[in-house]
């Protein structure tokens, strides 16, 4: 019986670049396609994988390329040729590494990467690395860091390695080791954060100790001696590739493109940088002033960039922010900021944060004005951080988990104010949050936007005249944003639209930083 597993093989200098695959960090898991079964099956070797075994004949099969992963057969609904071993993947196997070792955490940063493959988002998928390998705080920063990295420049490091190599490997989570290792060798911007060697031998040794691509790590050895060999020139062939370039997938450039077509590069180039740490004072507790001296005794940089917004000059862990867990401060984007001043809120109103998950909008209303505030979610989990977040204030709300597009929760009295922070692409937000071009797909921005609507019409049944609604995305898709408010207000003949900041394109700069968001004031006419 023979080891069938097919690996990564370094492909030869002189051979021509094999296509590059889709603009899906899925796709470069998928085997290629099998070429059409020379012999009937019953002649032996011809036999083909989705032919049963022992048949006599059999017609020739010809097999498509496989489909994205959240599409395909795994492996253990597939039957198998009897004489074919089935690989099977350890994705929870824990190795002997030193805690605090970069191959230990280019092997976390792998696991995740894998499972943002698979389809779970980029924090669901480090959770679940963190609590697997229970790791030190140490260990755990540079996971987070090696993958947030390399999920911003994906689409550069696996062109990068399609011109280096000839076939994807089965184990999803070696794919992920090579673009995490790629990531650290050819940052996109700054300088490498580890010597060159250094990289080299930690993924040589985080390889060697997984079962599942223990045989590669020859392989990953020479793909990336090979790189820092000619990695001038394999650099220059793959940025010739918008999929490279950008590090997005096409249909989320062309789209960009589309919606505007004057600042296009600036926005794709704003969601690839990484995100500043910023900070929203509590107002109930100091102010900005006694708090910029707090930070500046702790000799912490900000720089103000909202109302209530700080911006922290190095982004440190939110345990060594001074007072945050006594609840001065708390860190939300500063666009985000924006939310609560805009609802007019006064002392007594009784107010609605429909998709409140995780929070911050609920806190900063309460911080505001001292009203009766109820918080909906549809998932209990992440309404769970609402309650955390707040106590952390020493504020409360009602807690319901409930979608908002239905009324089985509503006890039928009406509020004096809304927000309405709706689902979407939220492909405003992606440096915060980069797995999410690589998590999307292009008929997602249709169906959210008909579920957002949805929301909108309940939720408008849920205010009382002379109420306000407010409107937000995080998204810069004029379907999900501008037409979608607009489409609101001819649905509605008693929606008056006030002035508010629109579509915000997300931006960085002195006095100024913040991610894309949509706002859209809505005020109810008196009958």
């Amino acid at each position: 019986m023979t080891d069938k597993r097919p690996t990564l093989t370094i492909k030869p200098k002189s051979a021509r670049p094999a296509p590059r695959k889709a603009a899906n960090p899925t796709a470069q898991y998928a085997k290629p396609a099998a070429k059409p079964a020379a012999k009937p099956a019953g002649q032996g070797q011809g036999q083909g994988a989705g032919q049963s075994a022992g048949q006599g004949r059999a017609p020739e099969v010809r097999r498509a390329a496989p489909p994205p992963r959240q599409q395909r057969e795994q492996p253990q609904d597939r039957l198998k040729a009897s004489y074919e071993v089935k690989q099977q993947f350890q994705p929870d196997y824990v190795p002997k590494l030193p805690p605090d070792s970069l191959a230990l955490a280019l092997l976390g940063a792998s696991n995740a990467i894998a499972q943002v493959g698979a389809g779970t988002a980029l924090p669901q998928a480090l959770a679940h690395v963190f609590t697997t390998f229970d790791v030190t705080p140490q260990a755990r920063g540079a996971i987070q860091d090696l993958a947030y990295r390399s999920m911003r420049q994906m689409g550069r490091s696996e062109t990068v390695l399609d011109l280096m190599t000839t076939k994807a490997p089965d184990a999803p989570q070696l794919s992920g080791l090579l673009c995490c290792a790629l990531a650290l060798l050819d940052p996109s911007e700054g300088e490498a954060p580890y010597e060159a060697f250094t990289v080299v031998d930690q993924a040589v040794t985080a390889a060697a100790s997984h079962p599942d691509f223990a045989h590669a790590k020859a392989m990953v050895n020479a793909v990336l001696r090979r790189f820092l060999r000619e990695r001038e020139a394999l650099v220059k062939q793959a940025l010739a590739d918008p999929f490279a370039q950008w590090n997005y997938p096409q249909w989320w450039i062309d789209a960009t493109r589309a919606a505007y077509p004057k600042d296009w590069e600036a926005i794709l180039a704003a969601g690839n940088t990484h995100p500043p740490l910023t900070l929203r004072v509590n107002t109930r507790q100091t102010s900005l002033e006694d708090y910029l001296r707090l930070l500046d005794e702790a000799g912490m940089a900000a720089e103000q960039v909202g109302p209530q917004a700080l911006r922290l000059q190095q982004a440190v862990n939110v345990s060594q922010i001074p007072g945050f867990h006594d609840g001065l401060v708390s860190v939300q984007d500063a666009g985000a900021q924006l939310a609560a001043p805009l609802l007019d809120l006064q002392d007594g109103m009784r107010v609605l944060d429909a998709c409140a998950a995780p929070g911050g909008k609920s806190g900063h209303i309460l911080e505001l004005a001292d009203v009766e505030l109820t918080s909906v979610d549809a998932d209990a989990q992440r309404l769970k951080r609402v309650g955390d977040n707040l106590g952390r204030l020493g504020l409360q709300a009602t807690l319901v988990a409930a979608e908002a597009q239905s009324q089985d929760w509503w006890d039928g009295r009406q509020y004096d104010r809304i927000l309405a922070d709706v689902p979407c692409t939220a492909s405003g937000i992606v440096r915060r949050h980069p797995d999410i071009r690589w998590l999307r797909r292009k008929t997602d921005t249709r169906q959210l936007t008909t579920l957002s609507a949805q929301i909108l019409d309940n939720l408008w049944q849920m205010l009382r005249p002379d109420g306000k609604l407010l409107f937000v995305t995080c998204s810069l898709w004029p379907q999900e944003s501008e037409a979608q408010a607009a489409a609101f207000a001819a649905r509605h003949i008693d929606a008056i639209r006030l002035d508010a900041p629109g579509q915000l394109l997300p931006m960085s700069g002195a006095g100024l930083d913040h991610d894309g968001l949509f706002y859209a004031l809505f005020h109810k006419k008196s009958v």
